[in-house]
């Protein structure tokens, strides 16, 4: 979709502050955050791709007002509830309801394999076949879905050349919906500068993208 979260390329946004020596967490809560989304995941009531679509949908005058690891906190709390863990209700008061369903079992570090490990299956998958090879030009469809994509806007129409092929992956944009994986090959794929952002970008950059193949079209 294009959201908040699509702004590669955009002017006005201000330059990106690199903070020399910055820590994992800024604070305990921040840990604490990221630690309950990877636990949350056990129950596999969502995946990361849905992940990612539940930040994208934040109200823009949220998205940029939160930082980091709020937006997290506030995309756990709405997927708590969206998928019936508890109500709103529950997280205002800080107590079950009486009728509230309990888990079961209930999850403890014995079980942590299931947020540790994310169970992803082998990206070599023959019976998948990739629709371009390596060193094919290539163009990056001119797409604007309403829902999740990892096809970022600045690089819709533009042409580049398929330098790597990744294997086969689930897709993002019917996964994120729960509507099927859709596994098919990704590919990075080279583009220069110019053709990126016009005739005043250096000559000499490049920016090398990973795209399904979904995302891509013969020249």
């Amino acid at each position: 979709m294009n959201g908040a979260h699509d702004v590669g390329g955009m002017h006005g946004l201000g330059a990106i502050e690199r903070e020399e020596g910055e820590p994992v967490f800024h604070a305990r809560w921040e840990g604490r955050v990221y630690a309950l989304t990877r636990a949350m995941r056990a129950w596999r009531k969502w995946n990361l791709d849905s992940d990612r679509y539940a930040l994208e949908v934040l109200p823009a005058v949220d998205y940029f007002r939160l930082s980091y690891y709020e937006r997290w906190f506030v995309r756990l709390v709405n997927q708590v509830v969206r998928f019936g863990f508890a109500t709103s209700e529950e997280l205002e008061g800080g107590t079950p309801a009486v009728t509230a369903a309990i888990l079961v079992p209930a999850l403890n570090a014995s079980m942590s394999s299931r947020f540790v490990n994310r169970g992803l299956p082998s990206a070599d998958q023959p019976s998948v076949k990739p629709l371009f090879r390596v060193g094919q030009r290539v163009r990056a469809r001119n797409l604007n879905p309403e829902t999740h994509t990892r096809l970022p806007r600045y690089a819709r129409g533009k042409r580049g050349t398929i330098v790597i092929d990744h294997g086969v992956y689930s897709f993002p944009d019917t996964n994120a919906l729960f509507v099927g994986e859709k596994r098919q090959h990704v590919y990075s794929v080279r583009f220069t500068a110019r053709e990126l952002w016009g005739e005043s970008a250096s000559a000499r950059d490049f920016m090398h993208l990973d795209l399904w193949d979904d995302y891509l079209e013969r020249t």
